[in-house]
């Protein structure tokens, strides 16, 4: 694979596509947002997004075009960066006072996750974490209680655009629980690369290696899913030639429009699982508030060498799709570490203010959280512990037992 396959056009870099959901791709979409809400017969849309977010003239913009398309809107942003219960209750009383009939949810994956879960609570008379993506859970939804909601992504990362959960923060146990019902999925995402532009640097490279990851974790998931694989590859293509351009020039938007759909990629890619490396982001997310991409970006080297033993062939492949000049488990291991640098990643926890006193309590955290169960090799509450207290200190090995 080269790039002379690869779109580089603007124009071209546009289209309406039906999987996984109705998705309008391209430069400019966002002014078709009216006619969405139109078409999902919102007239009284809540939009949902985050409290910096909202104060962007953007925001003003978008408000002002759905007024003058004759409906009415509100704005609730009251949206922590790991949303939390409590927002997510907010906004459905929010919703509620204002007689809403759908949601738009602009932002990053936390301004995602909270619309859509806003959007399921409109209409419930259960709790929230009656709904945590455990069993069958699911089925106690009401899916006529839930209202229709339009995603539109600010970020190139979580990929929470075309996902069919949200993941909320449990106040109560300082948990983050993952909250799922087949129709959160949003009936609409406008997918449009201008609106990712002011983006700064280390949000777009944490973003951005958030949905390499989510490509990487999700073809590296034990099971058979043949059409998640054939994404996720791709996926990460995509964002090894478009991530350090986006990093190094906000304003490319042929850079941003790749890293956007390679966002969406990884989110389609990963219902096939994901692993280790979200089972210990979550938890950390949840009791440090620490920004999710960026914890995934500094975990994944120290999960790569505890799981090698189950994915050395896969990730071998993965170096021939990416053209790496060494097509092996060190080729790949060593282009990662590499572009982490050149996207100014920390290389450990302990940089960004995390410390290990807490390493017994985050391995029990990480061993339960359902993102575990997609791991290639099963890991135990102590392995957790130990790979957590590496990615503190920044004891990096590429071979695990040394």
């Amino acid at each position: 694979m080269t790039d002379s396959i690869e779109i580089n056009t603007l124009d071209q870099l546009r289209g309406n596509w039906n999987y996984p959901t109705s998705i309008h791709f391209g430069n400019g979409r966002i002014q078709e947002l009216a006619d969405a809400c139109q078409q999902l017969s919102s007239k009284r849309p809540l939009l949902v997004t985050d409290s910096g977010l909202v104060q962007l003239p953007f925001v003003s913009q978008i408000i002002k075009s759905i007024e003058a398309a004759g409906l009415v809107i509100n704005v609730f942003s009251q949206v922590k960066p790991n949303p939390t219960g409590t927002n997510i209750d907010d906004g459905v009383k929010a919703f509620q006072q204002g007689k809403h009939d759908g949601v738009i949810a602009l932002g990053g994956g936390s301004a995602l996750d909270a619309g859509k879960a806003i959007a399921l609570m409109v209409g419930q008379d259960q709790p929230l974490w009656d709904f945590e993506d455990v069993g069958d859970n699911w089925l106690r939804v009401r899916p006529e209680g839930m209202a229709p909601t339009i995603a539109i992504p600010t970020t190139a990362g979580t990929g929470s655009e075309v996902g069919r959960a949200s993941v909320i923060v449990d106040e109560a146990s300082h948990s983050k629980k993952i909250i799922f019902h087949p129709d959160m999925l949003p009936k609409r995402v406008i997918a449009d690369p201008q609106l990712t532009v002011g983006l700064p640097p280390n949000i777009t490279a944490a973003t951005g290696l958030d949905a390499l990851v989510h490509n990487l974790e999700a073809y590296c998931a034990p099971g058979y899913h043949p059409m998640a694989d054939g994404i996720a590859l791709e996926g990460m293509r995509l964002i090894k030639n478009h991530l350090p351009m986006a990093f190094t020039n906000g304003e490319d938007l042929v850079a941003r429009s790749h890293m956007l759909v390679a966002s969406s990629m990884g989110a389609t890619a990963f219902q096939k699982g994901l692993g280790a490396v979200h089972a210990l982001a979550h938890p950390l997310g949840a009791l440090f508030d620490a920004h999710h991409g960026l914890l995934n970006a500094i975990l994944l080297p120290y999960i790569l060498v505890y799981n090698r033993p189950a994915i050395e062939g896969r990730l071998a492949h993965v170096a021939r799709c990416l053209e790496l000049s060494d097509d092996s488990f060190s080729g790949l291991f060593d282009w990662l570490l590499g572009f982490r640098k050149q996207l100014a990643i920390p290389h450990s926890l302990q940089e960004i203010g995390i410390n290990d006193d807490r390493a017994d309590e985050i391995g029990q955290l990480a061993l339960q959280d359902p993102s575990a169960a997609g791991n290639p090799i099963p890991l135990t509450a102590q392995q957790y512990s130990e790979i957590f207290i590496k990615a503190v200190r920044g004891e990096l090995h590429e071979d695990r037992t040394a």
